[in-house]
């Protein structure tokens, strides 16, 4: 009865701080009711039978409905979340009656989020294009329609299938977030912002776009070239982020982070001693989708790749044929960073080893931005990055060296 009435207070709460000046019938004592009732109908139909748990059912279905008419109908205005809102708290309350009992209070939680968030999520979906929403969709169906008739089982010694969906929409969706806040703000924000949101992204796709814009309006030089240090250090975070989410121990996180960290903090020293207005301008940042099928299936792809090759030179070589992977960083460290801790957690490799060869692949990743650069920059902007980046390539080797003594030596 206790949790039931917090629930209802939870949310009616929210709602009725929606009453002020609004012609809507549901508040605070409302919802506080609705979960009670499905609450106590639910205990009390192991009594005199399931019959009650139908009639309220079917009763506050009726009264959202007629919510929802009044709502739409009566007053025109359009909406049916209050209706919604209220059937939830019900089917809260059966939950709570069935000792459900972190389940009916995360639910209250992420209810109370959505309807708080009221603004933002509509801010959200007003930035998202038709094209966005379609890949987004198709992503997620193909991904889930695959995910359960996958086989749970290992092969060639490292790769499961639905691992590799799992993973690949994990990664995705921390890339999306990033990709929606650059569509909100473009490069209206600061070429710089841009660029740090864009490195969660795709790294190497903005590093291209950032170059491109300096060799077309030479005074954006200055931006461009923080812009691009703020998109390498979004890689190397990103990489971290990507690390936890394959290894949610956070061991093999933490096994990378020193050199990473040495590089990111070295390369936010030279971005505040260069650092300039954050100069706007009306050229966008021609990025992809990370919910797109073609992008998300090629990250896939290079991760199941990578892995198999993987098992196979660590057989072969042994650590000296993981530290040759690396080289996929030139096209993807986070591919690359999600097949190292991948094999580590599952014992295929030593975790020593994946982490160093992943911090190398954020290295490799970081140099291969010079030839990005003279290929679509301006010359100046070439000159000035390439001996920045070739200064953070050192220090990165040098802390790979250094942590990689102390971690053999088995101080960590």
């Amino acid at each position: 009865m206790g949790l039931s009435f917090l629930i209802g207070i939870l949310i009616g709460i929210e709602r009725e701080h929606r009453r002020v000046n609004k012609k809507i019938s549901t508040g605070v004592r409302t919802f506080v009711l609705a979960c009670i009732i499905g609450m106590i109908a639910t205990f009390v139909s192991g009594l005199i039978g399931i019959e009650i748990l139908f009639i309220t059912a079917i009763f506050f279905a009726a009264l959202s409905t007629i919510i929802a008419y009044t709502t739409n109908i009566v007053y025109g205005k359009a909406g049916i979340t209050n209706s919604i809102a209220l059937f939830s708290t019900f089917l809260l309350g059966i939950l709570v009656a069935k000792d459900f009992h972190l389940f009916a209070i995360v639910g209250a939680v992420v209810v109370t989020f959505i309807l708080v968030e009221k603004k933002p999520l509509h801010t959200f979906a007003q930035h998202l294009s038709d094209h966005d929403i379609l890949n987004a969709v198709q992503f997620l169906a193909v991904a889930f329609i695959l995910y359960p008739i996958m086989p749970d089982d290992t092969f060639f010694g490292a790769v499961n299938p639905r691992s590799v969906i799992l993973i690949v929409v994990l990664v995705s969706l921390v890339s999306f977030s990033s990709y929606i806040f650059l569509k909100k703000f473009g490069t209206r924000g600061g070429i710089s912002y841009s660029g740090l949101l864009g490195g969660f992204v795709n790294s190497e796709a903005t590093t291209g776009a950032l170059s491109s814009m300096s060799k077309n309006i030479s005074t954006l030089t200055d931006a461009t070239y923080v812009g691009i240090l703020l998109t390498n250090i979004a890689m190397l975070v990103r990489n971290l982020i990507i690390a936890l989410i394959v290894d949610p121990s956070g061991r093999f996180a933490l096994l990378m982070l020193p050199p990473q960290l040495i590089i990111i903090i070295a390369s936010l020293f030279i971005t505040l001693l260069k650092r300039k207005a954050f100069d706007t301008t009306n050229e966008q940042l021609k990025i992809d989708s990370p919910f797109a099928l073609g992008p998300a299936f090629k990250f896939g792809a290079g991760f199941t790749i990578i892995l198999i090759v993987a098992t196979i030179v660590n057989d072969i070589a042994g650590p000296i044929g993981i530290y040759a992977i690396a080289l996929g960083g030139l096209v993807s460290s986070a591919a690359v960073t999600v097949s190292m801790a991948s094999l580590a957690v599952n014992g295929s490799i030593s975790i020593t080893t994946a982490a160093q060869a992943a911090v190398l692949a954020s290295i490799i990743s970081t140099s291969a931005k010079i030839a990005l650069v003279k290929i679509s920059g301006s010359d100046e902007l070439f000159i000035r990055l390439r001996n920045t980046f070739t200064i953070l390539v050192l220090i990165g080797m040098l802390a790979l060296a250094g942590w990689s003594y102390y971690m053999n030596q088995g101080i960590f």
